[in-house]
């Protein structure tokens, strides 16, 4: 698994995109958990959190799932943790758990990177 993880429009698709060689991408915002057990890669992985949070459903597990049913997959997520904490509980709640698997997550990955304009630096 490789995790692609940086501020909102700082290239991370791109650079995910040319690391990766894949062309078709699920969309965090729109798919089910059916399509991150099996899809290549998926861009805004952080909404695909923010769904199931809004559903009501815990996210706890999705780093041992992924890993378990697609370890090959590419994920892309924005960085949430900077920045002004939200007055909205729901988004204090979004922030942390956003961060809380992508932690998760890169324990696990084979690689994470880190995209600020662009420009893809390995921190794992």
């Amino acid at each position: 698994m490789i995790l692609v993880i940086g501020g909102a429009f700082q290239g991370k698709r791109q650079f995910a995109r040319e690391i990766s060689g894949l062309e078709d991408w699920a969309d965090g915002r729109i798919c089910g958990e059916d399509e991150l057990d099996t899809c290549g890669g998926m861009v805004d992985f952080h909404e695909y959190i923010r769904n199931r949070l809004a559903e009501g459903r815990d996210c706890t597990g999705i780093p041992e799932r992924v890993m378990r049913a697609n370890p090959g997959v590419v994920l892309t997520a924005n960085e949430l943790g900077c920045g002004v904490v939200p007055v909205d509980a729901f988004d204090r709640r979004y922030r942390e758990t956003v961060g809380r698997v992508c932690t998760g997550l890169a324990a696990e990955a084979e690689a994470v990177y880190r995209v600020i304009c662009g420009i893809g630096v390995r921190i794992k």
